[in-house]
């Protein structure tokens, strides 16, 4: 681990990407609403990611990661990987979304009421969660 935080480095996250993603590209495959898989980056927060400008700070955020279907990347939000464990259940969430309808998505938010913890993909996703020790 990489400070008192119990987080790990930048560089960590990234090794630990390198290694498992290509096994979980292999086990799920590729969405049938995309072309390829997604593009798997590293931000130090959501601030950052969304200004573009480095460093940039906003409110408290605690933001892990988050699938974006129109540009078929995820994101891991680094400093928030407080484990290899953190890091691979993350990606196994995320890559769920990028399976997923992304008109559904939004649908059962604006059209049914869902919200995070009740919304139908989310559910799957962090279900989906237990299958890290496949690609550890």
């Amino acid at each position: 681990m990489s400070d008192m935080k119990n987080t790990l480095s930048k560089q960590e996250v990234q090794e630990i990407v390198n290694e498992v993603y290509p096994k979980i590209e292999k086990h799920y495959g590729i969405s049938k609403f995309q072309e390829c898989t997604p593009y798997v980056e590293l931000h130090r927060n959501i601030y950052e990611k969304y200004s573009g400008e480095e460093g940039m700070e906003g409110d408290e955020d605690s933001c892990h990661a988050e699938y974006c279907s129109m540009l078929n990347e995820i994101s891991i939000y680094y400093p928030q990987m407080k484990s290899r464990q953190m890091v691979i259940e993350t990606l196994v969430h995320e890559y769920q979304h990028h399976l997923q309808s992304p008109i559904w998505f939004k649908r059962y938010y604006s059209q049914y009421g869902h919200d995070y913890v009740t919304h139908p993909y989310e559910v799957a996703a962090i279900a989906e969660e237990k299958e890290w020790v496949l690609f550890n």
